[in-house]
Parts: C-alpha cells; structure tokens; sequence
C-alpha cells in the first residue's frame, strides 16, 4: 500500500511538473517571437546589428529596449533614451524582490538568474503553488524566452528589410498580451481587482505627460492608494 501511494504521488509530481513545463514554454514561444520585432525596430533606428544583439543579450527586457530604440528613431539623445529604458527596466527590481524569496536560489546563482527577472517569468514563477514548481517555471520560462528571444533578434535585424512594417504584424503586442493573460486569473479579490484598475489608469493617463517609464512607476502607487482605501473603508464599518 505504501508502495502504491508513493508511486501515485511520483506519478501527480511528474504531471504537475508537465503541465508546468508546458505553460512555461508556451510563455517562452510566444514572447520570445517579439525578438522579430525588436530587431527590425533596431535595425531601422539606425543601429548596427552588433549593437542590436547586444542589447538582447545584455539588457533582455524587452519593453526597455523597445523604448532604447524608439526613442533613438525620433531623435532623442542616448541619454534621454537610456533613462527612459532605465526607468521603464527598474520594475524588475521589484519583482527581483519577491522572487528572491520565493526561489530561494544558491547565493552563487543569483546573479545568473537576475538576468532572466522579467515580467514573464515573474508572472509563470509566482502562479505555481509550490517552490519548486515555481523554480521550474522559472527556469523554463527564462531560458526558452532567453534563446528564442535573441535568436529572432538576429534574424529581425538581418531581415529588417524582407519584414518590413513591424506595426502591420503586431509582433510587439505578443509580450504584454501573454502577460496579461496571465496576471487576470491571479486576480482573484475585489481589492486586487481594483489595484490593477487603478494601475492601469494611471499607467495610461501619465503616459503622454510624463517620460517613458516613469508611468510604469508610478502606477506602483496604485497598490498602497488601495489598501489606504480599503482600510478606511473598513475602519468605518467597524466604528459603526
């Protein structure tokens, strides 16, 4: 009997940790093609190939580097568009902050894996009810999205010519798409619910008036703002 239970268990780890597996390749698939889009944006920004890959390879966020080189194709200074990408990048930060936690990776592994801190690993990490499924998501995730990423890079910016209007193929919407898809059912309670809303509201009513990144910070403020809110709300309801 003891035999049998253990072999029952094996058998739901090894189908948890496909299912995991698979998600997180899926993620990887999807956002990775992006790379597609990036290269050509880089390429027709004026970029040399060398400098495009380097900034998949080094940088590896992608809505940072979309903004690099959006910003070099309307004319801005390095410096402002390297700030813009700073700004937009340091929310990895953040997510470096919980993840580090929820890993608990080997001291001499943490700077590899600080590397691959992105929104989509994040989001596949954080959904796994245990840690070593998140582990794995994690892992999975980074290192397919990583690969598949800098490779279309590559062939983007040497295809910059045959794609031709990356607007028209829709491949930078690929990112946030899957990421959303994967943060709606992670909101589960009404508080949650309305901090992303709120997020989601400032993110875009500053984005015209403020430089790019810095709604994406601010937007932070919705979760504090909320909880402020809701604590009132419920102080009101006990003193009565």
């Amino acid at each position: 009997m003891a035999d049998q239970t253990t072999l029952d268990d094996a058998d739901i780890g090894e189908k948890a940790d496909r299912a995991v597996v698979r998600d997180a390749l899926g993620v990887g698939v999807a956002v990775g093609l992006s790379g597609f889009a990036f290269g050509v944006t880089s390429a027709g920004s004026g970029l040399t190939l060398l400098q495009t890959c380097a900034l998949s390879l080094l940088v590896f966020t992608g809505a940072s580097q979309f903004a690099l080189v959006g910003a070099l194709a309307a004319g801005g200074s390095p410096f402002t568009a390297a700030a813009g990408a700073f700004f937009l990048g340091a929310r990895n930060a953040f997510y470096g902050l919980r993840l580090s936690q929820l890993l608990a990776l080997p001291r001499a592994v943490r700077p590899f894996a600080a590397q691959w801190v992105i929104d989509e690993t994040a989001a596949v990490a954080l959904a796994q009810p245990t840690r070593r499924a998140a582990r794995l998501g994690f892992v999975v995730t980074g290192l397919s999205l990583y690969l598949l990423w800098n490779l279309t890079t590559l062939l983007g910016a040497l295809g910059a010519e045959a794609i031709g209007d990356t607007d028209a193929w829709g491949l930078d919407a690929a990112g946030p798409a899957v990421f959303l898809a994967l943060l709606a059912p992670m909101l589960k309670t009404g508080t949650e619910r309305a901090v992303a809303g709120l997020a989601v509201l400032l993110g875009l009513g500053l984005l015209p008036v403020l430089p790019a990144g810095v709604p994406v910070l601010l937007a932070a403020l919705a979760a504090p703002a909320v909880l402020w809110a809701d604590g009132r709300r419920r102080g009101r309801g006990d003193a009565r």
